[in-house]
Formats: structure tokens, C-alpha cells, sequence
């Protein structure tokens, strides 16, 4: 029998499960009656995930909007297909470098760069995924190019064929892509042979669970790990509201609050302490619901 569950789960995705394999796992473990998770891993990626329920699923998308850090492992040599370890070897070089031919090719991919996904990455064509098209080997539509930030791309070693990254970026960066744009920068090629995802927005893999302790976990257990939902929205300000103002936030109509800080999103709360959603503040100073919620 489902619950009503309202939170973030933060899970540590294990190797060789989809995302929503790991989802509908821990949403069955929950007794969870509504889920979504918050950005696909590849399969063979590993770590956090952060998985929505209920009223949770409300934050997917400022969660979605987050800056993301990775953990990766370039194989230098050669290209694949699919950007990993899974896809057929397309080109092999010789690799002949020093660390310092390294990080001048490093230095060239951070800040504004454009990127064109693979084909095998999650965009949707026609509503599904390029990547299930591709691995039925049917004709796709080269993905558009898009302009992605690389905060910092980070070298941790570089040792014969190895070349290990941390690497903070933007939303909507794939890394399989610029693991093989690198490679073709250093003249050797590379794929991306481990992929794991460290944070997402505020949240961090070190706080995470796998499901494996989950499903060891008794149900007061699991619940227990699920966090409340403003958790996801640390980073913009709280705004506590009077009696009057949040009966009129509620009914969806903006209200006035001294002092509101100007242009960003606000975590609105009443004098008890209940999350109410998110409000954005007015050129006049009132502050505007944009995302209610319905909290117990």
C-alpha cells in the first residue's frame, strides 16, 4: 500500500543501474505514492542521485538547474562510439604527452565552452531518448550544439594512459562529450572509462545512501533519511510571513513583506516554521507565490 511520502532521498547510484531502475527501487521501498529523480546517470556512472517524493517532485527543476561536481577517469588511446567503455573502439592513437601539455589542454575547456551531445546521450527525439534509437542502430539527428560552463576541471593525476579529473560544471554539461572533445585536444582520443557524480546543487554524495543499506533498513529507517523539501533550496533566502500574508500567499496572490530581498527566489515560511513554496519578489516589493506546497 503507497504513503505520503514528501522529501529528497539522496541515494548513491550503483554501477550498471539506470536511473530509473534505482528510483522505482527506492520508491517501492518507501511505499512512495509519486517520484522523480532530479537528472539521469548513465548506467555505468555511480553516485548521487537525488530522488524526489510527493510534494518533493516540486524542486526537481530548481534541483535540475544546479550546478553538478563529477569525479571521472579518462582511458587515453582511444575513442569509442559512446564516449565509455561500452562502445566500440572508432579511433586509437599513441599517447605521448607530458603533464604539462596536459593542463595547458585542461586550461582550454574551463569557462564558456560549446559542446554537441552524442548520440547516445538522454536528449529526446520524437520522445525518446537518442541513446535507445542509437543502440538499435537506427538513423538519429545530430544533437544541437549548446554552451555549457566548466567552473573548474581540476587534474588529480596523470599517469601513462590514465587521466583523473574532478570537474565542477554547469547544468546540461555531458561529460562523456567532453571527455571525447579532450582527447581529440590532447591528439591521442579518450573515453570516459568510471564516471561518478560527487554534488548536485547543495547536496553531496558523502551524505547519500545506497541501496543496499536502504534495503536493509527497516521502514521508520528509510523514512527517516528522506529530508524535507526545502532542503533543496538552501541557497535562497527564507522570508518568514505573518498570519494574513501567508493566507493570501496561499490563495496564489502576492503580498507585501518589508524589506524582501530583490530579484531571486525566496523560501517562504509562516510564523510557525511551515515551508509554504517558493515566491520571487516584484518590481513594487511584494513578493509573488511561484511554487506552492502542500505540507502536512
Amino acid at each position: 500500500m503507497s504513503e505520503a511520502v514528501n522529501g529528497i532521498l539522496l541515494l548513491d547510484k550503483p554501477r550498471g543501474l539506470s536511473s530509473n531502475a534505482a528510483l522505482q527501487k527506492a520508491k517501492k521501498l518507501l511505499k512512495a505514492r509519486k517520484a522523480g529523480h532530479t537528472g539521469s546517470l548513465d548506467p555505468m556512472a555511480t553516485g548521487l542521485l537525488p530522488l524526489c517524493f510527493g510534494e518533493g517532485t516540486k524542486v526537481s527543476k530548481f534541483l535540475l538547474e544546479a550546478d553538478k561536481r563529477y569525479w571521472t577517469v579518462l582511458q587515453l588511446g582511444q575513442e569509442t562510439a559512446t564516449g565509455d567503455a561500452e562502445g566500440e573502439v572508432v579511433e586509437t592513437a599513441p599517447v605521448d604527452l607530458t603533464e604539462e601539455q596536459v593542463r595547458e589542454v585542461l586550461e582550454r575547456f574551463t569557462g564558456e565552452i560549446e559542446q554537441v551531445p552524442s548520440i547516445y546521450s538522454a536528449i529526446k527525439q520524437g520522445g525518446e531518448p537518442l541513446y535507445k534509437k542509437a543502440r538499435r542502430g537506427e538513423e538519429v539527428e545530430k544533437p544541437e550544439s549548446r554552451n555549457v560552463a566548466i567552473h573548474e576541471l581540476n587534474l588529480l593525476s596523470f599517469s601513462g594512459d590514465r587521466l583523473e579529473l574532478n570537474i565542477h560544471c554547469s547544468k546540461g554539461t555531458y561529460i562523456r562529450t567532453l571527455a571525447t572533445d579532450i582527447g581529440r585536444a590532447l591528439g591521442c582520443f579518450a573515453y570516459l572509462s568510471e564516471l561518478r557524480r560527487t554534488a548536485s546543487g547543495p547536496f553531496r554524495v558523502e551524505d547519500a545512501v545506497s541501496l543496499e543499506t536502504l534495503e536493509a533498513e527497516e521502514g521508520e529507517e528509510r523514512r527517516a533519511r528522506v529530508l524535507s523539501v526545502d532542503a533543496a533550496l538552501t541557497d535562497f533566502p527564507a522570508v518568514e510571513l505573518g498570519e494574513t500574508a501567508a493566507y493570501y500567499l496561499l490563495q496564489g496572490q502576492p503580498v507585501m513583506v518589508p524589506k524582501a530581498p530583490e530579484g531571486q527566489f525566496l523560501r517562504l515560511y509562516d510564523d510557525s516554521g511551515r515551508f509554504l513554496g517558493v515566491g520571487a519578489t516584484l518590481a513594487d516589493g511584494r513578493v509573488a507565490p511561484k511554487r506552492l506546497f502542500h505540507l502536512s
